[in-house]
């Protein structure tokens, strides 16, 4: 499939792509962005640091992977999009690192969707503890835009779709629960290469495909 006929696909459905870039080498990323993509996803701080140096400036990094703490102050200056705060921590150094910035960081909160117990994410319980606790009400310099899911790693597209759906009736429970006037709290990321399909048939509004876009 190629990056056009993804874009277009996407386009129609208002669904925005973020290109997974991890391992890829600058051209390639380039001839995405010489088609029109801006916005790259990278797993490691390192990895990103590089790319972002060396690549246009007007291209929005996205960070998808397990992001540490200690390694936030690298990409606080210029990170769009962090798809992965699984914490009360990370999300309070966030906003340390983004005050010394000078600026907001846009936050994805990851719920934890998935049987397979390597991935990373918050329970519902966890995700409404954080949302009420006092200290994240009073962290000024982060932007809760929405929740990231990733789904088991199986060919039973009906789990999928049921751990998708399940994300979505969240992201809509939260939404009326701690965002009801805040519209920006609007993004759901879900759905990758193998599975972007379902995930925009569930709800999803930002994809995160790599190996369909780079082959």
């Amino acid at each position: 499939m190629s990056y056009q006929s993804i874009t277009t696909k996407l386009k129609e459905k208002n669904v925005t792509l973020v290109a997974v870039s991890k391992t890829r080498p600058l051209s390639a990323l380039q001839t995405l962005y010489n088609g029109g993509q801006r916005h790259f996803g990278e797993n490691k701080v390192q990895e990103l640091l590089g790319k972002h140096e060396q690549l246009p400036k007007d291209i929005h990094w996205h960070i998808i992977g397990h992001l540490q703490r200690n390694k936030v102050r690298y990409i606080a200056s210029f990170v769009h999009l962090i798809h992965s705060v699984d914490s009360l921590a990370l999300l309070q150094e966030i906003d340390k690192q983004a005050h010394k910035a000078n600026r907001r960081v846009d936050c994805l909160l990851q719920i934890f969707i998935a049987t397979e117990e390597t991935k990373f994410g918050l329970s519902i319980e966890e995700l409404n503890a954080l949302l009420q606790n006092q200290a994240y009400k009073g962290l000024q310099h982060i932007r809760i835009r929405g929740l990231m899911g990733m789904a088991s790693n199986t060919d039973d597209t009906e789990q999928v779709r049921r751990e998708f759906r399940s994300l979505k009736q969240l992201f809509d429970q939260t939404k009326t629960q701690h965002f009801v006037n805040d519209p920006s709290f609007d993004i759901l990321s879900m759905g990758m290469s193998a599975d972007h399909d379902l995930a925009i048939a569930e709800g999803a509004t930002m994809v995160r495909i790599g190996s369909l876009l780079f082959g």
